[in-house]
């Protein structure tokens, strides 16, 4: 049993803060202002300036992917592609695996403006078969080696560049499908194991995680399954299969699915192939692409939500995100719902009707922070390619939240790298400023919204008696603190069912055993 006291923000309806919290066997049992004579021998804990509150979510990421990326090689910190091209000459030296990935290249924050070409990487990984992933997860630059080996795979799709060696929209989910089919199980557990330790130092207690990445028969989704059932230490996973086929979520007991991938309505700004509803200012014959037709999503939509399905959709351009709520909507007014949660990804680029059917059809949101002066897809190149006007209505927050509809926040890792800090300090420091989000709100979005999200708000969330003690020591109190120094907040320990978080510490085997027998919640 243990006491905290000091600030204790509760996330609670009334985001109350209280100056007790006792914790017992794993649960709250007390949070208020005077420490009831029952819990006087506990253990205390003084917080000073430090405060508790609930731990984070990390609403939408891909999770094995993340995994696999964590383990490779970050590029996106670089700044020209000379400096990439040394980072990966040296990282060659080393490297094992039967295929070689780098992650987070982005021709809007080097100096050349460019991705490395195939060329390029040829020069300094010529032995080796090697991809670089876009910082956007949505496109890839190939070695000649990796091309080689599937070439016969992409030759035919939409997005095939041989020339430069970028493979985008099609081709990309087929070098991907290539990639993961080629990693062994072992590789993917131990990788999954580490990410999850590395985001509980980051204060996360919670990942929903969009699973279905090209593993022969969705082994990856299986993968997923016995990991985030055998995760040790209060470590949680909510798995969103993405498929359009219902089988593969309802075969396996979850009760949601989507995503991105499969469920991706469109692409994405930085390969100019979000789904616009007026093309792009500099390049007038383009205006995105629209994976499928309304009938096609109208149909999945309709299937999952009479099968009892939460569903989730990735859209970003304008024109996806109005098919997104025009298909919702048909499966509601089809079958309605009364507490559903179905949600669209991103809204990135959302328009006025849209944002009304969420409204009315109660359509959840997790979004994205992190994408808001975002370095590898910087404002100035969102306006170059879709004029002011349309740049300065990106991720209106205030608007959303304005209108009753729910927000929680995700990194969409890899593309961003799991970090709560980030999302808070991005929701309130939006680059227009009219929709920003106060501490309070974003707190909200990135803790109690995130949990409610997957169902889980009734055991986890926020700091109330008789819920999981799911929580984070923060350095400061966010809600005492200047907007614009809330970078500086730092996650000093996380505690998850009551305990300070450890390391993974099982064997894949051990691992693997215990999460196909487990009836822990996925």
């Amino acid at each position: 049993m243990t006491c905290y006291h000091g600030k204790i923000l509760t996330v609670n309806q009334n985001d109350e803060v209280y100056s007790f919290l006792v914790e017992k066997d794993g649960k709250i049992a007390y949070v208020g202002n005077e420490v009831p004579s029952e819990y006087k021998d506990a253990e205390f804990v003084e917080l000073g300036k430090q405060v508790l509150c609930p731990s984070f979510c990390d609403s939408h990421q891909h999770f094995a992917s993340f995994a696999m990326f964590h383990a490779g090689l970050n590029v996106m910190e670089v700044t020209s592609n000379e400096e990439m091209k040394e980072m990966i000459k040296e990282y060659v030296k080393d490297a094992k695996g039967k295929i070689l990935i780098a992650f987070g290249a982005s021709p809007y924050s080097v100096k050349e403006k460019v991705l490395l070409s195939r060329e390029e990487l040829d020069s300094v990984c010529p032995d080796k078969p090697m991809m670089i992933v876009k910082y956007d997860g949505h496109a890839c630059i190939v070695n000649s080696k990796l091309l080689a080996m599937l070439d016969d795979k992409v030759n035919k799709l939409r997005g095939y560049h041989p020339d430069t060696g970028e493979m985008n929209q099609e081709a990309f989910f087929a070098v991907s499908d290539f990639i993961s089919s080629s990693l062994s199980i072992v590789e993917m557990i131990k990788g999954m194991q580490k990410a999850a330790d590395y985001e509980a130092k980051k204060g996360i207690g919670i990942i929903h995680s969009v699973s279905g990445i090209g593993f022969p028969l969705n082994m990856d989704i299986n993968m997923e399954k016995w990991v985030g059932r055998s995760l040790q230490n209060g470590m949680q996973l909510r798995i969103f299969s993405q498929s359009m086929d219902i089988g593969v979520a309802k075969s396996r007991g979850f009760p949601r699915i989507g995503g991105c991938f499969e469920c991706a309505l469109d692409g994405c700004f930085g390969s100019q192939d979000a789904k616009l509803n007026e093309p792009y200012i500099n390049d007038k014959n383009n205006d995105g692409v629209l994976y499928y037709s309304d009938e096609k999503v109208i149909d999945f939509c309709k299937k999952a939500n009479r099968a009892g399905l939460q569903i989730e959709m990735h859209a970003i351009g304008d024109a996806a995100f109005d098919q997104a709520t025009r298909c919702l909507k048909a499966a509601l007014d089809d079958y309605p719902r009364n507490d559903h949660r179905h949600g669209i990804i991103h809204d990135c680029l959302p328009t006025e009707e849209g944002i009304k059917i969420c409204k009315e059809y109660h359509i959840q949101m997790p979004i994205q922070s992190a994408f808001i002066n975002w370095k590898q897809e910087p404002d100035e190149y969102l306006v170059s390619i879709l004029g002011e006007e349309r740049a300065n209505r990106l991720n209106p927050l205030r608007t959303f939240w304005d209108n009753g509809i729910v927000l929680s926040a995700g990194s969409d890792g890899p593309c961003t790298d799991p970090d709560p800090i980030d999302w808070l300090y991005k929701a309130c420091n939006h680059s227009v400023k009219k929709q920003s989000l106060n501490i309070k709100e974003a707190l909200r979005m990135c803790t109690y919204n995130g949990y409610w999200t997957t169902f889980d708000e009734k055991e986890r969330g926020s700091l109330e008696v008789g819920k999981i003690a799911d929580m984070v020591i923060l350095s400061e109190n966010p809600y005492e603190m200047d907007v614009k120094k809330l970078k500086d907040l730092k996650v000093n320990q996380t505690i998850l069912g009551g305990k300070p978080y450890q390391d993974q510490n099982q064997s894949v085997f051990k691992a693997v055993i215990k999460g196909m027998f487990s009836s822990n919640k996925i």
